[in-house]
């Protein structure tokens, strides 16, 4: 039961509500025909060896602290196979400026996860700053990864309620 209840926890993890100046930003981008400049993030990694219930905790705690410090963030979801081998990371941010914040507000707490997992590839789908596209490349070297790719968007829409 316990185990569970663990896992609904951090599938739920931190989802945000739009507010205010996001979904305004949002809107605007959207009525002027401009692209709204939203960035998915999705990551993936191994679980190493026996790290797994230490995984799950600090995931709990990181989730904790970035939902409290970085409020642009639309959504930030962390997602384990059955097995527990693999771990996946997902967030939506409204721009480049807001995976930036959430970079620097987290990077110094992935120093945590160089025991625990080994970083198999980053995604980003969207258009990233240069700055950001600096800081994917220190979290990939930091956690082992040396797959980083950007997918700029070809067509599509996005609807928020």
């Amino acid at each position: 039961m316990r185990d569970e209840q663990q896992r609904r926890t951090v599938r739920a993890s931190a989802n945000h509500r739009l507010k205010g100046e996001t979904l305004t930003k949002l809107i605007a981008g959207k009525r002027s025909g401009g692209d709204s400049q939203m960035l998915v993030y999705v990551d993936t990694s191994d679980v190493r060896e026996g790290a797994l219930d230490e995984l799950k905790s600090a995931i709990e705690e990181l989730v904790e602290f970035l939902d409290a410090n970085v409020p642009s963030m639309i959504a930030y979801n962390v997602y384990f196979s059955d097995d527990g081998s693999q771990m996946t990371v997902m967030h939506v941010h409204p721009d480049s400026a807001s995976l930036e914040k959430h970079l620097e507000v987290g990077g110094p707490a992935f120093r945590g996860f160089v025991d625990l997992l080994t970083l198999s590839s980053i995604r980003i789908y969207g258009e990233p700053s240069q700055k950001v596209l600096g800081q994917l490349q220190d979290k990939a070297q930091l956690l082992g990864c040396r797959d980083v790719s950007v997918h700029g968007r070809h067509a599509g829409f996005s609807r928020f309620r």
